[in-house]
């Protein structure tokens, strides 16, 4: 079975979006981060997609079909499905999940089979996805920009009980990517 792995990109304080849920400064490099080879290896081993309401909603979702990284069923965390569901094909499928991030991530897992499950926002659905022990790897992208205020991804006194080990660093442009290996309990 393939690994859980979370991602997200930060600011240098700390934030994954404005004070008004802008995430433009952190992806100014979005076409440089699309053509590294890094990615592309995380595009062949990608399996399956958790991603919250908000994350589904920040493009737009009929033009995923095709032009989304990952080509890959994508189980999306909502209470609120939209009425009309996006377009689809046979290899991008959308299922919407209202019984939170855990039976989100155990769908996502049969999906992906041997391959990994990613998950890529919203901040809520990583910190709920993290205390529940359920993320294998945390992958955090740290952009040389500051926010000042906004969404933060760590955000509340429970994620201190979270325990990561640094696996490995990497540099893409201005972007540096933390690859963490996160602590089961009782491991």
């Amino acid at each position: 079975m393939g690994r859980v792995i979370a991602g997200m990109t930060m600011s240098l304080d700390g934030f994954v979006a404005d004070a008004t849920g802008d995430v433009g400064l952190l992806y100014a490099d979005f076409a440089e981060l699309a053509a590294y080879p890094g990615m592309a290896d995380t595009i062949a081993a990608t399996g399956a997609v958790v991603m919250g309401r908000r994350t589904f909603e920040m493009g737009d979702p009929d033009s995923y079909v095709g032009s989304y990284e990952f080509q890959v069923p994508i189980f999306v965390v909502t209470t609120h499905p939209p009425a009309q569901p996006p377009k689809q094909d046979e290899h991008l499928t959308f299922t919407f999940v209202d019984a939170g991030v855990t039976t989100a991530i155990r769908h996502a897992r049969v999906a992906a089979g041997d391959r990994d499950v990613q998950i890529v926002g919203g901040p809520a659905v990583i910190r709920e996805a993290l205390l529940e022990g359920l993320v294998d790897e945390l992958h955090l992208d740290v952009m040389p920009v500051l926010l000042g205020s906004g969404l933060r991804l760590f955000d509340g006194q429970e994620m201190a009980r979270i325990s990561l080990s640094l696996r490995d660093i990497e540099r893409q442009g201005q972007r540096t990517g933390f690859r963490l290996t996160v602590a089961r309990e009782g491991a």
